[in-house]
């Protein structure tokens, strides 16, 4: 897995010349981080007598952080592997009618796999947003600026990802699934970009 490497390791990989693992991938590190970093908040906040009255709500904070950090950290695999499907389509053989016809249809097969993935990203990314609010709002004051930074690796997570989804629909030829897409899209966009502002508001230093 991607998300065995070490930190040296992936980013040197992801310098390379090799296409896989690129911005896919990245946007679910981002959501990752994000799940990491509201997680963080919470830990310092259980049993902390200052914050007795939530202990319980930041303990269930925690567990439901390391299932999402888990869902990036295989997205991250999910993503390299379906752009590196797409291109094996692209090499399959297409001299004859029947072979263009397979290859054709792994093709477009591969896209929306491709754009399925960070489609998934970015609605858990949003959904993280949640967690990290609460954090933000309820956990140590003292790690307040963690939650922040977790609310705009959110915010990363969800646009980066939008991005890769939409180059995939460029190449897709089924318009209505296009469409639909696309009004998720722009849905998911402009919902990231105001719930990392209403979680920034709540920021007191």
């Amino acid at each position: 897995m991607l998300a065995d490497m070490s930190i040296k390791e992936f980013l040197d990989k992801t310098a390379s010349s090799d296409p896989a693992p690129g911005g896919g991938s990245i946007a679910a590190l981002c959501g990752a981080a994000a799940c990491a970093l509201s997680s963080m908040v919470a830990a310092l906040t259980v049993n902390n007598k200052e914050y007795v009255g939530v202990s319980e709500e930041m303990e269930k904070l925690i567990q439901a952080g390391s299932g999402l950090m888990t869902f990036f950290m295989e997205q991250m695999d999910a993503d390299a592997n379906a752009f590196n499907d797409v291109i094996a389509a692209y090499r399959m053989p297409k001299t004859g009618e029947q072979e263009r016809a397979a290859r054709s249809a792994a093709i477009q097969q591969g896209l929306k796999k491709a754009a399925e993935v960070p489609m998934g990203v970015a609605e858990r990314a949003l959904e993280a947003m949640d967690m990290i609010e609460t954090a933000v709002e309820k956990g140590n004051k003292h790690a307040v600026t963690d939650g922040a930074v977790a609310a705009m690796m959110a915010r990363n997570a969800v646009l980066a990802a939008l991005y890769n989804v939409e180059i995939n629909l460029a190449s897709i030829k089924d318009e209505g699934y296009c469409e639909k897409m696309r009004d998720r899209i722009g849905e998911l966009r402009d919902k990231a970009v105001a719930r990392e502002k209403q979680i920034l508001d709540k920021v007191v230093l």
